[in-house]
């Protein structure tokens, strides 16, 4: 194991865990690509299996033979012996590595790992039925939870526009537990993204489009002759402010979630999962 104990918490090396915005690490060591952080064992365990490369690694000290044994285990097994015995382990105990990150680390371990290719639009939905759209969903707790929702409830995949959070910031994919490296997802352009870009888009390739939001002609959430398409995109928005209306008005269908002792309305992720339910019953 390449390990290295920290003594200087302002060693540079350590830059990427300790210093560098989410942004920053975007673009990081490969412009191209760049690199993000993936927080606990659980969350990096399904990014390995996902066929991330590791670059790097904080553990505290006391976690290396326990928590963070099956991580080196799966490095190993994906990436080769020789990978295991090269990453960069840094280690201190879990005062220090608080100092050094400013709190303490989930589960006393974190991970870079290397970013792949954006894939395009197109090639994205040629093969799914049933996507969730993040219209400007920048809350990446809401993203992640949105995540997490679209895997577990049978969605085929999940599109964001520009302005959306990054799906593997690190506490997006925290919060999908995971998700985020089982369920395909993509990022449309800034261009693709314009106006009511993205959804004549995907109405070109075939998707009825549904707006999540409460208007005049909203229909429930379990219209049965939505749920028969063949092909649906569900457009969700942001905590709040929710869809812009042009979007709304642009949709094929607007649905909304029936309520009860006079609440208005649910959270983000919360109604998401109500519409990725109904959405995905009956699915062959």
């Amino acid at each position: 194991m390449n390990l290295h104990v920290i003594n200087d918490i302002d060693a540079p090396e350590l830059d990427v865990f300790t210093k560098l915005s989410e942004p920053q690490l975007y673009r990081y060591y490969e412009p191209e690509l760049g690199i993000f952080l993936a927080e606990s064992a659980s969350v990096i365990l399904r990014a390995l299996e996902d066929g991330y490369e590791p670059l790097s690694v904080l553990v505290e000290t006391g976690k290396i033979e326990g928590e963070a044994e099956p991580v080196f285990d799966a490095i190993e097994r994906y990436w080769g012996p020789e990978k295991r015995e090269s990453i960069p382990v840094y280690t201190a105990d879990s005062e220090i590595v608080a100092r050094l990150t400013g709190y303490t680390l989930v589960r006393g371990l974190w991970m870079t790992l290397r970013r792949r290719p954006i894939v395009s639009v197109e090639k994205f939905c040629h093969d799914k039925r049933r996507i969730a759209v993040l219209y400007d969903v920048v809350n990446p707790a809401n993203a992640g939870a949105i995540i997490r929702s679209a895997a577990a409830l049978g969605m085929d995949g999940v599109l964001l526009s520009d302005a959306s959070v990054d799906p593997l910031a690190r506490r997006s994919s925290r919060v999908s537990m995971g998700t985020v490296f089982q369920i395909p997802w993509t990022i449309a352009t800034k261009e693709e993204s314009e106006g009511t870009t993205l959804v004549s888009t995907l109405q070109s390739y075939g998707y009825k489009t549904v707006a999540m939001a409460l208007t005049e002609d909203s229909t429930a959430v379990d219209n049965e002759e939505i749920r028969a398409h063949e092909k649906l995109a569900i457009f969700l928005g942001s905590e709040g402010p929710g869809l812009p209306k042009d979007i709304i008005a642009a949709c094929d269908y607007r649905v909304m979630i029936p309520m009860h002792y006079g609440v208005d309305s649910l959270n983000v992720a919360a109604a998401s999962a109500v519409g990725f339910w109904e959405m995905c019953k009956g699915r062959g």
